[in-house]
Order: C-alpha cells, then structure tokens, then sequence
C-alpha cells in the first residue's frame, strides 16, 4: 500500500521566501534563580570597611597607653610624696621637689582628663559600630540565600576543621617544631609603647650658653652615687669638651649647684682622647665617647683619669662625614652615637663600606675595651636625626617639625628584625635634638633639646 502526500503550492513558496540562516546564534537564557544583588554586596562590604577605619589598633593602643601611663605615674608620685615628707629640710630641696610634684600632679591630672574624653568616644564609637556590624550580619546571612551550592557553608566547615586540628597540635597531639629564629622580647619591662612627658625642663646653670651637650645618669653608678647626676658641655665651637661636670641629685642638676664639681680629662681642648661631638654616655663609673679626631671610642676612668681606646672598624666616617641630619641641616660631629641600655654600653655609626647605613655595635668592658657583635641595619645614617637603646633593641628618631620628633625605626637585636612603623612621637620645645640616650635605671629618656635639658618617661607594656 502506498501513501501519497499532498503538497500544497502555496506551502512551497513560503518555504522559499524564508530569511536565510545567519552566522550569528541569538539565544536568551531565562534562570529559575533570582539574580544575585551585587548592589547589597557592594553596600555591605563598604560597611564593614567604615567599620574597620573607625575603629583602628592606634585608636586602642592609645587607650592602653593612658591606662599604663597613669598605673606608672601614681605609684611614682607616691614615692615622691613619701620622699619630700622624709627629707624635706624646709629650704631649697623642699621647694623644688614641690615644684617637681606639683608638675607630677598637672600632668597626671592631663592624662586623666584625656583618659575620660578618650573613653566617652571609644564608648560612641562603640555603640556605632556595633550597630552597623549588626545591620551588615543581617545583610550577609540575606545574602548566602544565594549561595545554591553550599561554598560558604563549605568555607565555614573548613575553618572550624582548621580550628580543631590546631587546638590538636597546641594540646601536644602533634609534636611542635621548634622555631630556627631565638623568640625576640626578652626585655623584662616588655614593649616600648609610648614616650611622655617631658617631665623635667630645665636649662641648668648656663642658661642658652652651651647648645650641644649631653647629660644623664649612670646605669651602673658607684655606692653612694645612685642618684648623681653628670652634665657634657661643648665648649669649644659646640664641637669639642674636655671634661665632665657631677651632681649630687636631680635637684642639683636643675638650679646648677654642682658638687663634686668638674672631672677634667685634660687641661686643654681639643687635644688628644679629648671629647668631640654630643653624644656620650656614662656608664659604670666611666665616661664614653668619640675621641678626637679619630675614629675612635674613648673610655675616661672618672676614678683613676686614665683614659682607654676602642678603634673601631676600617672605613668608619669621622669627623663630620657620617652625621646625623634631617631635610635642612646635618649635625656636626654626630658621626658616633654612644648609648647605654640595660645590657650595658652600644656605638652606632656608619662605614665606607656599609654606603652610610647605620651600624650598630655592643661595646664589652675590658681592659681595654672592645667590640662584640655587630649588626648592620637598611637605614640611611643621614635619614636619622638621633638613636637610643632600650632593652636592646635600637631606635631611631626623625625630624617632623619644630615642635615633634618621630621615633620610627627600630631593630631588635634579638631577632635581628627590623621595623619602619614604630610610629611613636615625642614633643619638643625647639628644633633639634642633639642627644638622646635612654637611663633603664628610671626608664627615662634624656634630651639635649639646643640648649635644654629634657626627660621624658619611657612607657613599656607586657
């Protein structure tokens, strides 16, 4: 049996009149899902950005800086009190550790006040941001009704298996590898946080004659000299000096009365193992400094005036070729920088060889004395205005403006790690700072300020 089809002619030609077919293929995709709202993301995640600049680390470690600062400075002011209430002979010792306490007052006062004001705002800030974290939770759990395959929930899975395994290894289910590096942090006050004050202002007995000096206290004073105190003037062209100025007390130091009086290390100035430039030190009964016109360290016995050298490595500028220096102006004669911490005496300088950048060296005690480990940093001798070491680890300070200096390097001996965001700053009453050397006897840091004499109060935190 057949079967016929029957083709109209009319279907015929409208086959033929039909567009012809195009390399271009036009599909339209309709999904079942609703479309993801890029919008609402984009809104959450610019909250939580707000959220984190609001609230930032320097906003919280200035609040625990106050708290630390005012647990340090009422029990000194305590001891103070007890101090003049001992020792008070009615005359001028009673007067100007009055004077000293009432300024202990004014300052702890200040920080109360700025403590206050500091905690009202972390309180609104707090309130605040609180909100917006909950307003974006609710956004961010709207928005995983999205997620058809389970990546977040997977993600989150993840995390809490993460969590376990090192909860697992903490506990000892895993033996722990030992780290290659020996753990930095061995200073017994903690970590440096904060620099107040200055707590003593005070232009001594010559009052603007002298610019460049220094001054201080002995970590490892003598019996019976814990609390003199010792006084470098610059007498010659603000570059050299030949002797070193004592004071029985604080006190003393500040209306000029010095007793024992001046230690000479020689008659004339300059001349040999004489002292040139600002920056020394005293430690252990024994004046430390650059020797004149040499690359050199030089250690004067304030007991026996003999005087001990340390030749210091080939290459390392002197004379005014390797100073400390800012955008305007350099120092002269700062090319060594002689500190003391509480492990004992360090030189920073700069060599040939090392293209200016700072060296750091820790000076032994000996017969004569000499040099031990040395640690080479990345940072440009020139770009530094001042150091100091405190628990050893160097810091380093740059010019910001008349009124502040920056601390913003450090380099921890102990793990040799360096830092360029210390980002602590310290207020000045002039422009330049032309020594700075940290007393771990008070943790005070002392300052020649141009013609002033400064000490601020070194803040650590554990």
């Amino acid at each position: 049996m057949k079967l016929l089809v029957v083709l109209p002619l009319w279907a015929l030609f409208a086959v033929t009149q039909q567009k012809a077919l195009s390399d271009d293929c036009q599909c339209e995709l309709i999904s079942s899902e609703k479309q993801f709202p890029y919008d609402k993301l984009k809104a959450a995640q610019d909250a939580a950005l707000g959220c984190i600049n609001t609230i930032t680390p320097q906003k919280s470690a200035a609040l625990d800086s106050l708290l630390l600062g005012l647990s340090r400075r009422l029990p000194q002011l305590e001891q103070d009190v007890a101090m003049l209430e001992k020792e008070d002979d009615g005359e001028l010792f009673g007067v100007l550790s009055l004077h000293i306490i009432e300024n202990e007052l004014a300052e702890i006062q200040q920080m109360i006040d700025k403590l206050n004001r500091t905690n009202a705002e972390s309180d609104r800030l707090s309130e605040n941001v609180a909100q917006q974290l909950e307003n974006v939770k609710e956004e961010m759990e709207e928005l995983e009704k999205f997620d058809t395959m389970q990546v977040v929930k997977r993600q989150q899975a993840n995390q809490r298996l993460k969590r376990d395994l090192d909860q697992c290894r903490n506990n000892g289910v895993f033996p722990t590898i030992q780290p290659t590096q020996p753990i930095g942090g061995a200073c017994p006050h903690g970590r440096l946080v904060n620099i107040t004050g200055p707590r003593v202002h005070t232009a001594g007995e010559y009052p603007g004659s002298y610019k460049y000096g220094a001054w201080g206290r002995d970590p490892k004073p003598e019996p019976g000299k814990e609390s003199w105190h010792w006084r470098v003037m610059l007498t010659s062209s603000n570059r050299y000096a030949h002797y070193v100025r004592l004071y029985s007390s604080l006190s003393s130091l500040i209306v000029g009365i010095s007793v024992p009086g001046n230690v000479q290390i020689h008659p004339s100035n300059p001349t040999t193992n004489t002292i040139q430039g600002p920056n020394v030190v005293l430690y252990a009964g024994a004046l430390y400094y650059n020797c004149y016109n040499k690359d050199a360290v030089c250690r004067f016995n304030l007991t026996s005036k003999g005087v001990t050298t340390l030749d210091l490595p080939k290459g390392t500028r002197y004379n005014s070729k390797g100073d400390f220096c800012h955008l305007e102006e350099c120092y002269p004669f700062t090319d060594l920088d002689l500190a003391t911490d509480e492990s004992g005496v360090w030189v920073v300088y700069t060599t040939t060889q090392d293209h200016g950048n700072l060296v750091l060296s820790k000076v032994e005690e000996g017969e004569p004395p000499k040099l031990s480990r040395t640690w080479r940093t990345s940072v440009y001798k020139r770009s530094v205005t001042n150091t100091f070491m405190a628990c050893g680890v160097l810091y380093a300070t740059r010019f910001v403006n008349k009124n502040t200096e920056e601390i913003f390097y450090s380099l921890d001996t102990t793990t040799g790690k360096e830092s360029f965001k210390v980002g602590i700053f310290i207020n000045k009453v002039s422009s330049d700072i032309l020594f700075l050397n940290y007393s771990p006897v008070d943790q005070m840091l002392h300052m020649q300020n141009d013609a002033q004499m400064l000490s601020y109060k070194v803040l650590f935190q554990m």
